[in-house]
């Protein structure tokens, strides 16, 4: 089980087409009467203001330098400015944060881009060549106006960086130690909203629909971002932007799918969802290559010059949360991958292998077998990819195969244990068994079973004389009606006290605690045997090998086996485990069912009696 906190960091929302025109009515909510407009792109906004607009700011800069901050100020103070409205993308947002550091103004901020700054209580500023930032929930706007139709301008280029920037902020939501299920499910639909929608822009950059997509994956990854605190990307990012002065959302662009790469061996969950959401084999393989098809930067000697150990350097100078820890020896060669624009190394798509393989079984004459076998390549190919399966690995697992198949006797199912230890038995019989829920419930077959055993009377002995504690069952076999069952065949067969199957003792002559009975006009039969005892399954071949592998015990709880068959009803295998019996918490074969732990009362001598339910069985109707 994970703990975890969160933290909301509420602000207003309001997200459609056309919205800016709601722009003067959320001002006047916030009490503004003088409003500082922030931005390059605030034509519309200023003319949605009117009167209320009484100075404009256009020059803001990438990083938010603080000389630029203080210049500002000086509008606010000169114009009696009481509310700010930033338009734009991320700078244009942090610098209406970095002037509510200084003044307290109330915020509302109309992004342009797919930043996701506007969702965050976080300030990045840059001074003398550093860049530094702060948490504070003040810092938040107010109120968060998405107008999707003022991002249908925004160039391809932009739009797609813009677009990973976000992306990063979902990427590293996932693998932070302040991750919680809520964040989680924000950062994987970013993910996917963005792979969706970004492809669509480069090609259609006015289809609104796939604008909307991406501003709310910015909304989400916005919201990630705001919620944990970020890793190894984001540091590097804030090291190249606010040191050495690359573009912001070029340089997340880059960055990002190196920092995956690299923390994929310690995040492996976090990569499997990403990928998922890529619709991809591999997460930090598949950023790049989405980056590289949409024309966007994949190296960071296009975006400037600087030197990479110094940057290594500034980036690991503090401790901050990361799934691996960094140093900068580690971080140098990171670096010098993405200076040159290496795609990271991958695991190859193979999904075009199975569909080659699944196609191959559209001949197959019973359509349910090429359902099966075709579902079972492609779980298999899965396996092997989400693994990264190699050479070696795969050889064990034919010899562990083999090894299983040659061992297998007619009076040793070694597959049928496999299954069973697996709980692939289990799973099979629990989905037979819901099938009829009122009848006595089902239990697995297990690997002891043997075809046509001895036919006795009711009253017989089915020990013939083996050590054990006395036991004598009475059974009855009824309908759904609770009518008896008259002449049901019913298989019986346990272990001696020992653990041995009569199978396992080759010194026996004959079967021993196996046999079949039938039941009279009544349903009823009974019988005399020992008392079931836990034992181990047989663990001296493969699937013992697997049990010790995995550090698990190889025993069964104390049962006997049934097999009830009737004309016209459907064929019940169950198995009956003695309350208080060793390991019913931790059977080995996962066979245990509350319904079919029963007492069998006594001390010297101990009976059993039990009412079996059959169904009719409705295939033959």
């Amino acid at each position: 089980m994970k703990s975890f906190e969160h933290t909301t960091h509420a602000s207003r929302v309001i997200f459609g087409a056309g919205t800016l025109s709601r722009l003067r009515d959320e001002v006047e909510r916030l009490g503004g009467s003088r409003v500082l407009l922030l931005g390059g792109r605030a034509d519309r906004a200023a003319e949605v203001l009117g009167a209320l607009a009484v100075a404009r700011f256009a020059e803001v800069a990438m990083h938010t330098p603080v000389e630029v901050t203080e210049r500002v100020l000086e509008l606010v103070r000169e114009h009696g400015v009481d509310c700010l409205v930033s338009v734009g993308g991320g700078s244009s947002t942090n610098l209406g944060k970095a002037l509510v550091a200084r003044t307290g103004l109330p915020h509302l901020a109309v992004p342009t881009t797919y930043a996701g700054s506007e969702m965050t209580p976080v300030l990045g500023e840059t001074a003398e060549g550093a860049k530094t930032t702060r948490r504070d929930p003040a810092l938040q706007p107010r109120t968060v106006l998405y107008d999707v139709e003022l991002t249908v301008g925004l160039p391809v280029g932009v739009s797609v960086v813009s677009g990973f920037n976000a992306m990063a902020h979902a990427v590293e939501a996932l693998y932070s130690p302040q991750a919680d299920p809520a964040v989680d499910a924000y950062a994987v639909d970013a993910i996917t909203r963005f792979a969706r929608a970004l492809p669509l822009i480069a090609e259609r950059p006015d289809d609104l629909d796939a604008r909307a997509d991406a501003l709310t994956g910015a909304w989400l990854a916005g919201i990630c971002l705001g919620s944990v605190e970020m890793g190894l990307h984001h540091k590097l990012c804030h090291v190249l932007g606010g040191s050495f002065g690359l573009p912001h959302a070029e340089t997340h662009t880059v960055v990002l799918p190196h920092v995956m790469a690299f923390n994929a061996v310690a995040a492996p969950e976090a990569m499997r969802k990403i990928a998922a959401a890529l619709g991809a084999p591999d997460a930090p393989a598949a950023v790049f290559d989405l980056a590289a098809r949409l024309g966007a930067p994949t190296s960071l000697a296009a975006l400037g010059d600087f030197s990479l150990s110094e940057a290594a350097a500034l980036a690991t100078a503090k401790p901050y949360p990361n799934p691996r820890p960094v140093t900068a020896d580690d971080v140098l060669p990171l670096l010098g991958e993405a200076w040159r624009g290496d795609r990271p190394a991958g695991r190859p798509d193979l999904r075009r292998l199975a569909d080659q393989v699944v196609a191959t079984l559209g001949p197959a004459p019973n359509a349910r077998v090429a359902e099966l076998v075709g579902d079972l390549v492609r779980r298999l190919h899965g396996f092997v990819v989400d693994n990264d399966l190699t050479e070696d690995e795969w050889k064990a697992g034919i010899d562990f195969l083999t090894r299983t198949g040659q061992i297998t006797t007619p009076v040793r199912q070694e597959f049928v244990l496999l299954s069973d230890v697996l709980g692939v038995s289990s799973a099979v019989d629990v989905l037979t068994n819901s099938r009829s829920p009122e009848t006595t419930p089902s239990a697995v077959l297990g690997p002891f079973y043997v075809e046509g055993p001895p036919s006795v009377p009711s009253g017989s002995d089915l020990a013939a004389g083996l050590p054990g504690v006395p036991l004598r069952a009475d059974v009855r076999i009824v309908d759904l009606d609770g009518q008896p069952v008259a002449d049901a065949v019913v298989d019986v067969w346990q272990s001696n006290q020992d653990g041995f199957y009569d199978v396992q003792l080759p010194d026996l002559e004959g079967p021993v605690l196996r046999a079949r009975l039938r039941s009279d006009d009544d349903g009823r039969l009974w019988f005399h045997t020992i008392l079931p005892s836990a034992y181990p399954i047989p663990d001296d071949g493969p699937v013992g090998q697997l049990l010790r592998a995995t550090g698990r015990h190889p025993y069964r709880a104390p049962h006997l086996h049934f097999m009830i068959s009737a004309p016209g009803y459907r064929r019940l295998i169950t198995q009956l485990f003695v309350a208080g019996g060793d390991y019913l918490d931790s059977d080995a074969v996962f066979g245990v069912k509350d319904e079919l732990i029963v007492d069998f009362p006594g001390d010297s001598h101990r009976t059993l009696d039990f009412t079996f339910r059959i169904a009719p069985d409705r295939t033959t109707s």
